[in-house]
């Protein structure tokens, strides 16, 4: 564990070497005024600092070159919902279980290059920047995949009745894409994809994650043992708790979301409060890894781009942050699946479309899975 990562009082240290002790005399101290941000822009802005020092050639053709990217706009051409005029803008998160390299021990499967979408969330930056309306989008979600062409060119025809997350595995991030805009009748602004290794160790280097459980998480799937009360999670316990299904709740998708979504505001809450920015060689590695373990569109496929991006995000602190599962309900001939609350979806989508807040009544009585209220901030 980092340099940055030790417990506060009441706080188990979960990781391998076991609990931790503060020496006597040794006083923490006080916190400033800590400026939050989302969970994108922590990885992003971490290079502002790097690329102002010695060598900032050297380090930003290091991190540029890192960076992955996908031409979506090529990909989908210009069918697609029209982009929004006020500033506000949609960004579509993925995170990936690609099976092959150092992802294989992660993911459970195979080394055969295959991979899926295990988490997907809308992010709307309303107006002005200053607040965001996240939507988790089931995985298990039945639904109406249109046809699309990857950016390899190839033409995928439409199906009916598919998972959610079969557009990834089927076409990658131009087809999950095209499906989201086909579902949402939004314009995916902008596109961001993480994988398991990536996410890892980018927690480790981050000194973990402080969140409170107020129930045993146990998950041997997910190699996830959690006690009640205050933790640090290290990387690999981070994510075995956003890819839980059987340890909490009824061990559905929908469960693991409000897992997801509690996860990422107590990211949120202290991406500022970890001393990185005084420290330049924890600076350069926290960059490093970070642009290795994003995919993006190619609009944000540079160094420059990414911090840009970031700049426009680090006001929004989780307080703003309004996070909800897309209206489902759960599919009548099969229990393990879901499918979309039209009518209440169509509310959420509207409200979006005009940058308003999603309002109540949409996601009122649609189904949630049995794990709200599990994981919070300290």
């Amino acid at each position: 564990m980092s340099a940055e990562s030790t417990p506060e009082p009441g706080i188990r240290d979960t990781g391998a070497n076991g609990p931790r002790r503060r020496a006597k005399g040794r006083r923490r101290k006080a916190r400033g005024k800590r400026r939050k941000a989302l969970l994108i822009s922590a990885w992003t802005a971490a290079g502002v600092l790097v690329l102002g020092g010695t060598g900032a050639g050297y380090v930003y053709f290091k991190l540029n070159g890192n960076i992955k990217s996908v031409d979506i706009d090529q990909a989908l051409g210009s069918d697609r919902p029209s982009k929004a005029d006020n500033g506000s803008e949609n960004i579509l998160v993925l995170g990936s279980d690609t099976r092959s390299g150092s992802n294989k021990k992660l993911g459970g499967g195979t080394d055969d290059g295959s991979a899926r979408s295990d988490t997907a969330m809308i992010v709307h930056v309303h107006e002005g920047h200053k607040k965001a309306s996240v939507v988790s989008m089931p995985r298990d979600t039945l639904i109406d995949r249109p046809a699309c062409t990857d950016t390899k060119g190839v033409t995928h025809p439409a199906v009916n009745g598919v998972m959610f997350n079969e557009a990834y595995s089927t076409g990658g991030a131009a087809c999950t894409v095209k499906t989201v805009e086909s579902l949402t009748g939004l314009r995916m602004d902008h596109y961001l994809e993480v994988d398991f290794a990536g996410f890892e160790k980018l927690i480790d280097e981050l000194g973990g994650v402080r969140v409170t459980t107020t129930k045993d998480i146990k998950d041997p799937q997910s190699h996830l043992n959690l006690k009640a009360g205050k933790h640090r999670l290290t990387g690999q316990q981070a994510l075995g708790l956003v890819r839980t299904r059987h340890g909490v709740g009824d061990g559905s998708d929908l469960g693991r979301i409000q897992l997801q979504q509690a996860f990422v505001k107590a990211l949120v809450n202290q991406v500022k409060d970890i001393g990185v920015f005084t420290n330049p060689k924890k600076l350069l590695d926290l960059a490093d890894t970070a642009t290795k373990a994003v995919t993006t569109d190619s609009d944000l496929g540079s160094v420059n781009s990414l911090m840009d991006f970031a700049g426009g995000l680090k006001g929004i602190s989780s307080s703003h942050m309004h996070m909800v599962t897309m209206p489902v309900r759960y599919d009548p001939t099969n229990p393990n699946r879901v499918i979309v609350a039209k009518t209440k979806a169509e509310q959420m989508w509207t409200a979006l479309k005009n940058d308003r807040p999603i309002p109540a009544s949409a996601t009122k009585g649609t189904a949630t899975g049995e794990a709200k209220g599990v994981v919070s901030t300290p």
